[in-house]
């Protein structure tokens, strides 16, 4: 067997023994600073968490809230930190954690004082979803995404109105919900185009139906009772083709559906 020139492993042990030292420094230097971490009360770590978040850096105001939260589960400043934790984790992009530390604050709190902003920032965080990093560059139509996070967001402002009509976030989520609404609206329109495209004249008259009946005076509804008239105008049923063109006539006499729905040819 070939032996090893004695300089290198003498090089070999230095290397080893030098990249050991520095590995332990390091480890001494992080629980250092845990251990002194450690003994800080309640008060102080909260402390810091608000101040960083008052500085407007969110990421490290998130590692002394989660530390406040783990060691002091039952302090005088758990509830707090919680809503400003959730707050934290909205605007680091985080919307999961975000909504998960929201449905556990408001069913453990349900008469904390601030009720009414856990509603109105879950709103907020579904209000959000939805938008990836492309859409920040690139954006689209919101009525081409999942509507899903629409709805949830819909109904977090909803029912905020609902539990807390004076609430001094009512105008704004009033607002928000009236963007909702012509989002979800538009949306129930693009399927029921595309089931027209493809022949599903039942499913597009469904979807088109639930926009009148449910979405009024959205921008979305003349072009809801367009197809709802074409629709039912191919599937032969002539009043209810009838009904829907006439109520476009009346709402909207000047709408250039009016003489497409007219050409529509039964099947």
């Amino acid at each position: 067997m070939k032996s090893v020139p004695i300089s290198a492993l003498v090089r070999a042990i230095c290397l080893l023994t030098l990249l050991s030292l520095s590995g332990c420094g390091y480890f001494q230097g992080q629980s250092s600073r845990d251990r002194e971490e450690s003994k800080w009360p309640e008060e102080r770590l909260y402390s810091m968490a608000k101040d960083r978040l008052d500085s407007g850096t969110c990421s490290g105001a998130i590692e002394y809230y989660e530390k406040l939260q783990s060691r002091y589960p039952f302090g005088i400043y758990t509830q707090q930190s919680q809503l400003e934790l959730a707050y934290c984790y909205y605007r680091t992009d985080d919307p999961a954690t975000a909504q998960a530390t929201l449905d556990r604050f408001i069913k453990l709190y349900p008469s904390h004082p601030h009720m009414a902003y856990a509603y109105f920032l879950r709103g907020l965080v579904n209000f959000g979803r939805g938008y990836g990093l492309a859409d920040r560059y690139l954006p689209k139509d919101p009525s081409q995404r999942d509507p899903g996070a629409s709805l949830q967001s819909f109904n977090d402002f909803s029912e905020l109105i609902k539990q807390f009509p004076e609430s001094i976030y009512v105008d704004d989520a009033q607002l928000r919900m009236r963007y909702l609404r012509n989002i979800l609206s538009q949306h129930e329109v693009n399927v029921a185009n595309f089931f027209m495209r493809r022949g599903a004249f039942v499913a597009a008259a469904n979807r088109a139906r639930y926009v009148v009946e449910n979405y009024q005076q959205t921008p979305a509804m003349p072009e809801a009772l367009i197809l709802l008239a074409k629709s039912y105008k191919v599937l032969e049923l002539n009043e209810l083709a009838d009904d829907a063109l006439r109520v476009l006539e009346v709402n909207y006499p000047n709408h250039p559906g009016l003489a497409e729905v007219r050409e529509t040819r039964v099947r």
